[in-house]
């Protein structure tokens, strides 16, 4: 069990969860619902959570031989799972994917989020498939991320207006940050590579924060919003900094276990930078919800490594 919780990245599931769930609450809160999320948003999770363990499996699979050089440990070189057992287990997933977001669109009374669904199968599958080894992989991988908030997103009949379009945009400029920094982390990364994806991943942040500064500099952020504009960002731009710092020592310092340690605290930072988005439309009680979500991360990373 083991090793199939290890081929899935057990701890990341967390992070798929939140920025669904995170997406359906920023538009849910916002168009000023209260109470227990109904039925579409649960699915949109589920399927979520089964869109990124298919494409973890699916990438080990398209990965095998490069692993049997470079992790020779892992489970499918090893042996420990078959490899077709695993490209089975992999399309199923993605199929149960894209039954969860029909769900999720049948419970909103809305396509889009099965368009959605449909898009995140095709993106997984050109990810693992073609596009991870070139220049185009890191976008395609923060597409897949930005797909994962408007699936949240879609389900709650959003997203409405600029500001809440930036939400998926900034992340998806992150994690293809991340994405990028993290290429070469299996040997000696070069210095010029982390500093242009630590560069995306502060850009990223950048456009993730339009959607208070937008509302705030024309006037349209609510007086009383669950959670000051002014401290928000102010709470945004520590945390931002924060993550940032972590992957400006690996540019000076590109040794495997420092660039390994920035990019899974950034990945972790997914679940924390989620809590703190939902704070304005939704206020701390949800945005704890979302941060007890961390809890699933640091436990899992006990059981198998996230990267």
């Amino acid at each position: 069990m083991l090793d199939w919780l290890r081929l899935v990245r057990l701890p990341n599931l967390a992070t798929a969860a939140a920025d669904s769930l995170a997406g359906f609450l920023v538009c849910w809160c916002a168009a000023g619902n209260v109470g227990w999320p109904p039925a579409a948003c649960w699915l949109a999770v589920a399927a979520s959570v089964t869109f990124y363990a298919a494409g973890m499996v699916l990438n080990d699979v398209c990965d095998v031989e490069i692993d049997r050089r470079e992790r020779p440990e892992r489970p499918l070189p090893s042996g420990a799972i078959a490899v077709g057992r695993a490209a089975l287990v992999g399309r199923g997933l993605l199929t149960a994917g894209s039954a969860a977001a029909c769900g999720a669109a049948v419970a909103a009374g809305s396509p889009w989020p099965a368009a959605v669904g449909a898009a995140l199968t095709a993106a997984v599958w050109i990810y693992d498939r073609h596009a991870k080894p070139t220049l185009a992989g890191p976008v395609v991988m923060g597409g897949c991320r930005g797909l994962n908030w408007l699936l949240g997103m879609t389900a709650a009949g959003g997203p409405s207006g600029a500001h809440q379009w930036a939400i998926p945009l900034g992340m998806a400029v992150y994690v293809a940050g991340i994405t990028l920094y993290a290429r070469d982390e299996a040997g000696r990364s070069r210095a010029a590579l982390l500093g242009a994806g630590t560069a995306a991943m502060g850009l990223g942040l950048a456009v993730a924060a339009a959607h208070v500064w937008l509302p705030l500099r024309s006037g349209e952020f609510p007086p009383a919003a669950a959670f000051p504009a002014d401290n928000w960002l102010l709470l945004w731009s520590v945390l931002g900094a924060s993550i940032l710092w972590r992957a400006v020592q690996g540019v000076f310092d590109p040794v495997p276990s420092r660039v390994r340690a920035a990019v899974g605290n950034a990945i972790m930072s997914i679940i924390t930078l989620d809590a703190v988005l939902v704070l304005p439309a939704c206020g701390a009680g949800w945005a704890i919800a979302l941060l007890s979500l961390l809890a699933v991360f640091l436990g899992g990373r006990q059981l198998v490594p996230p990267t």
